[in-house]
Order: structure tokens, then C-alpha cells, then sequence
């Protein structure tokens, strides 16, 4: 998380709403050495307190989260490199804007038998933003096939004890100046999802 306290001023909410919606994100854990890292799908419970996912089970965050793991999601949001030309003010220097949220807590293997209830709300929640078309569900697999599949993966609940949420979108610089920068990513930008960074930056709210 970026230590400039003028990107994190949006609420634990704001940011666990972020994350709900984007539903994918980076799973860090630590074992021995480097980093265990793996990309995963997410499904957030109501009160925002738990993450469920799956991994297949030669992962090896899997083979190691026999019990419970300290654990971390990144989720990340649009982004682009901020030219200081963008800025039509002297001094600057370039940048990059972005928005990204931690989830940190503690990975914990989930029954086998709870598997399928997770894999079908999922499939449901991203399905859901495909309408009008026609749901596809886990009923359409042929007999016995989901069975085979699901040996091969496991759920785990990352139980949430902290979100962090860095909204970097030059909140430090005066509102024209972010305009400007906000008009650049949109015809110029570097990155993912511009139209909805620049989008933010026009909108951020900077406190007073």
C-alpha cells in the first residue's frame, strides 16, 4: 500500500465494495524462501469478513495450508503511467495512478463436501453479469464429469482481518492540474481500464 496518506483516505466500505466487484485477485503466502503467489477467483461473504476460493490441489499454496496460513488477496484495479507533460504545470515528474486493495487474514482449507455450494455461487455471480444470456450451471456437465473435476481442487476461506485500499489518483494535486492529467490517461493513457481511471481521478474527492 502506498504510505501517502492522500491515497488512502477511502473507506474500509469503498474499497471492500472494490474488491467485491472485482471478485479476482493475486493469493500471497510466505513458506520458506520466496513468496508463494497464485491467481485466483474470489467470492466475498456479506459482512465482508471471508473470501472464498478454490485451488487445485498441486498448487502449492494447497500442499501447504494443511491447517492455516497468514495470507494476503491484492486485488488490482485500472491503472496507467501519469506523464508530467499531462500536468501543464513546471516540475513534475511521471507517476502512475492506480487503484488496488489488500485483503490480509488468515488461509484456512474449507470441508471437501463444501466444494460444489462454492464452485455454484461463483458460477452464478459472474454469470449473473452475462444476461441476457441463458445461466450456465453445473447441472449442463454430463454425469459423473463434475465429480472427476472437483478431486482435483479444494476450497479455502481467507478469514479477513484487515483491508487496505490505495485509490492513487493525484488527490496531492490541485484540481485543474488533476484534470488535465485525468484527460491525458483518457486519449494517451498506459495501462488497464483508462476510461474508468480517468473517470475516477475527474470525480476523487479530495476532503476539503
Amino acid at each position: 500500500m502506498h504510505p501517502n496518506p492522500a491515497f488512502r483516505r477511502e473507506d474500509e466500505a469503498r474499497s471492500l465494495g472494490f474488491a467485491r466487484e472485482r471478485g479476482f485477485g493475486v493469493l500471497a503466502v510466505t513458506v520458506e524462501g520466496a513468496p508463494l503467489l497464485s491467481h485466483v477467483p474470489f467470492l466475498l461473504n456479506e459482512v465482508g469478513t471471508g473470501a472464498d476460493l478454490h485451488l487445485v490441489r498441486s498448487n502449492p499454496i494447497a500442499r501447504a495450508c494443511n491447517e492455516a496460513l497468514p495470507a494476503r488477496i491484492a486485488v488490482s484495479g485500472p491503472d496507467s503511467y501519469i506523464s508530467p507533460d499531462w500536468y501543464e504545470t513546471p516540475d513534475q515528474v511521471p507517476t502512475w495512478n492506480y487503484v488496488a486493495v489488500h485483503l490480509t487474514g488468515v488461509l484456512k482449507p474449507l470441508p471437501q463436501e463444501e466444494l460444489w455450494d462454492l464452485l455454484d455461487r461463483e458460477t452464478a455471480f459472474f454469470e449473473e453479469r452475462l444476461l441476457p444470456k441463458p445461466p450456465w450451471r453445473s447441472e449442463k456437465m454430463s454425469p459423473g464429469v463434475m465429480d472427476k473435476m472437483m478431486r482435483m481442487i479444494q476450497p479455502f476461506q481467507l478469514e479477513i482481518a484487515q483491508i487496505d485500499g490505495t485509490w492513487k489518483l493525484g488527490q496531492n494535486k490541485p484540481a485543474p492540474v488533476r484534470q488535465r492529467a485525468a484527460d491525458g490517461v483518457a486519449a494517451y493513457g498506459q495501462g488497464q481500464e483508462l476510461a474508468l481511471l480517468a473517470a475516477l481521478m475527474r470525480g476523487v474527492d479530495t476532503g476539503g
